[in-house]
């Protein structure tokens, strides 16, 4: 795992600013290949991806597992154990604003991602972002750092898909393991990637 400094210290989300960490996921994501894919106009992505966002990863806030960052520059929304998004939820809003061109590809998609998805306990990031005029900062690695610190005390994996292939390096650089590819018709592809728990080193006492 990359070494990280300090000078930026991880801590939860404020459930009452979470419109401004789906600001930061907005920015984040506004070139994702599979998010632009959903909603190629950018007045129905700027739109719809908030709403997203809520959806994916809104449980976290409560939950206290949504992480920031330097002010909200970057945040990342975990899912503990047991705890899902809300997949209607997230069916109706793809149907309701993504292109009816690409509703059947869509239901694929969504069919493969579950067919990769971990029944054993595991943390989920459905999301995670770092405001593109503060990239290049190691705030990503940061937050996956702490994060991933926090699986390891657990002894649990951690799960994600990537829907952007500029991001595997990044991901496969903190432990992750690409498990397949997702492609259906006309999609980008996305990559499920699974993080086994590392052993932690307990001080002697």
């Amino acid at each position: 795992m990359p070494s990280v400094d300090s000078t930026s210290a991880v801590y939860p989300i404020d459930p009452a600013t979470a419109e401004a960490a789906f600001a930061v996921i907005v920015l984040g994501f506004a070139a994702d290949p599979a998010a632009r894919w959903s909603w190629p106009r950018p007045e129905d992505y700027l739109r719809n991806m908030p709403l997203l966002a809520r959806t994916f990863g809104g449980k976290s806030f409560t939950l206290g597992t949504a992480d920031a960052i330097d002010d909200l520059a970057g945040v990342a929304l975990w899912l503990p154990p047991g705890v899902a998004s809300d997949k209607e939820a997230l069916g109706a809003l793809f149907e309701c604003t993504a292109p009816a061109a690409i509703q059947q590809d869509l239901a694929g998609v969504f069919e493969q991602m579950a067919s990769f998805h971990p029944h054993e306990p595991h943390w989920y990031l459905p999301l995670i972002g770092v405001d593109p005029a503060r990239q290049g900062q190691q705030l990503g690695d940061k937050l996956m750092a702490h994060a991933l610190a926090r699986c390891d005390a657990d002894r649990l994996p951690a799960y994600l898909e990537s829907s952007n292939p500029r991001n595997l390096g990044f991901y496969q650089r903190h432990g992750f393991e690409m498990l397949g590819k997702i492609h259906v018709g006309s999609s980008p592809t996305i990559v499920p990637m699974l993080r086994k728990p590392r052993e932690t080193i307990r001080p002697r006492i």
